[in-house]
């Protein structure tokens, strides 16, 4: 039980640390390009569910009719910071408990390595198929996008595993297939991808949310590695903890 309660307390520190940081680089990367977006929706364009993951971290709330929204400014970061900072710790969570299985994470380095990998399977991967949107934009079925996103994010992570700790080529060609899988089967699309929002703008909000995305999860596992050794000791004693 001691083992468990440290490894929470190191993926709440861990988490609350990168979710900051991820709040800060939005505040300055993603909400302006957003609120921009927001004005080609209030002039007409219809509401719809913001389906990626990246869009539903950076957004602050439902757009569109008479839906609560927090103020700009501080209201909106708080909100905002919020959301993050809860998913930043269950994201931790994730890459503790994985990578203790795995043996743990002996320093900052190979935290580092582990949050590229966290970021891989669930930014980069699903958002080769489902890109951040932005308000006043089109979507596919929000059921279908989601079974799709969830798909994508288990055979990635599944072809990763294959490939770095498998050892075997059998294996690593089968973990490369998993990866290419669900881009083969390919995303829902929605029935028509016009938009008011200007492509120029949407592009800039792929790169600003792909960049701040990878930068919370290389400072996740860089964080997790750091505070690991403080609460949990030696990577093999924790290793042989959870097994």
């Amino acid at each position: 039980m001691t083992v468990f309660r440290n490894a929470v307390f190191a993926a709440a520190a861990a988490g609350l640390l990168a979710g900051l940081i991820l709040a800060a680089l939005q505040t300055y990367a993603t909400v302006p390009l957003i609120l921009q977006a927001e004005t080609f929706e209030s002039a007409g364009a219809p509401a719809h569910d913001h389906g990626a993951a990246e869009a539903a971290l950076a957004e602050s709330g439902h757009h569109g009719g008479d839906a609560w929204a927090p103020e700009d400014g501080f209201e909106r970061f708080a909100y905002t910071a919020g959301i993050n900072i809860v998913s930043g710790i269950g994201f931790a969570l994730l890459l503790v408990a994985v990578s203790e299985f795995a043996g743990g994470i002996a320093n900052w380095r190979q935290g580092m390595i582990w949050g590229f990998a966290g970021f891989a399977v669930f930014t980069l991967a699903p958002g080769l198929g489902l890109p951040p949107e932005l308000p006043a934009m089109p979507a596919a079925d929000l059921f279908a996008r989601q079974a799709w996103w969830i798909g994508t994010v288990a055979a990635t992570a599944a072809g990763l595993a294959l490939i770095a700790f498998s050892g075997r080529a059998p294996l690593a060609i089968l973990g490369v297939a998993l990866i290419v899988l669900p881009h083969v089967i390919g995303a829902p699309q929605p029935e028509t991808h016009d938009s008011p929002v200007p492509d120029s703008l949407h592009h800039q909000f792929i790169v600003a949310a792909t960049v701040t995305n990878l930068i919370f999860w290389v400072a996740l596992g860089g964080i997790v590695g750091l505070v690991r050794q403080r609460f949990l000791g030696p990577p093999d004693n924790l290793g042989k903890s959870f097994a």
